[in-house]
């Protein structure tokens, strides 16, 4: 059994910079979410970018379920695109259109069909508690209805890892339990969850902490 996801050794600067991240070794493993801890500035973004392959490191390597991340070209890619799902901060939505075809949006991307969506899409909404607000204009929903389709738009592109930046960080406390629930509901023994995060609350959810300090990282359980 291999982890979803590896960093070995891994370093980032920017520039001419300072370390950003400093010999980073990390394991995240299916069913086992971890949260990112760590004061602002301290690297969590940076080190969700790098794990998710949108920054490639300085130093190091990136092992997507045992499978060496090249630093560049089409495998590298392809591997984000189908691996990896996106929940962040601030909620990104398209206003005009429907709440289903925000949440088709990955899989229209990877070159789906409109009624090969129809499925997933509808699953997703379902998991979210979100199916009666399907054909909706997303510009009607509430800000934790919203983050709820961004969690919808993350699952339906059936990830093997959910990246999580700050995804209650503009909520008040009783929306932000709803959106956690909705993203526990749709864990799995298959998905992998990294979530950057200030908050206890949410870090308690966690069965790891993985706690950012000059650049290095330091896990325990939660």
């Amino acid at each position: 059994m291999v982890p979803v996801l590896r960093l070995e050794g891994v370093y980032h600067r920017y520039g001419d910079g300072p370390k950003v991240l400093v010999d980073v070794n990390l394991d995240v493993w299916a069913g086992r979410p971890i949260a990112l801890m760590g004061p602002s500035g301290s690297g969590k973004t940076t080190l969700l970018q790098v794990a998710g392959l949108l920054t490639r490191p300085s130093l190091g390597t990136v092992i997507v379920e045992g499978d060496p991340v090249p630093r560049k070209g089409s495998r590298r890619d392809e591997l984000r695109r189908g691996r990896f799902s996106w929940v962040f901060q601030t909620v990104n939505v398209l206003g005009h259109r429907t709440v289903a075809d925000n949440v088709a949006l990955p899989l229209l991307a990877r070159g789906a069909s409109r009624l090969a969506t129809r499925q997933p899409v509808g699953e997703a909404l379902a998991a979210v508690g979100l199916a009666n607000r399907a054909n909706e204009r997303a510009v009607n929903l509430s800000g934790g209805e919203l983050q709820r389709v961004c969690i919808a738009r993350a699952i339906a592109a059936q990830p093997r890892c959910i990246l999580a930046d700050e995804p209650t960080g503009q909520l008040d406390r009783s929306t932000s339990t709803q959106v956690l629930d909705a993203l526990w509901a749709v864990l799995d023994s298959h998905t992998a969850l990294v979530v950057a995060t200030h908050d206890p609350v949410v870090a308690a959810r966690c069965d790891d902490i993985a706690t950012i300090s000059d650049g290095r990282i330091t896990v325990s359980g939660a």
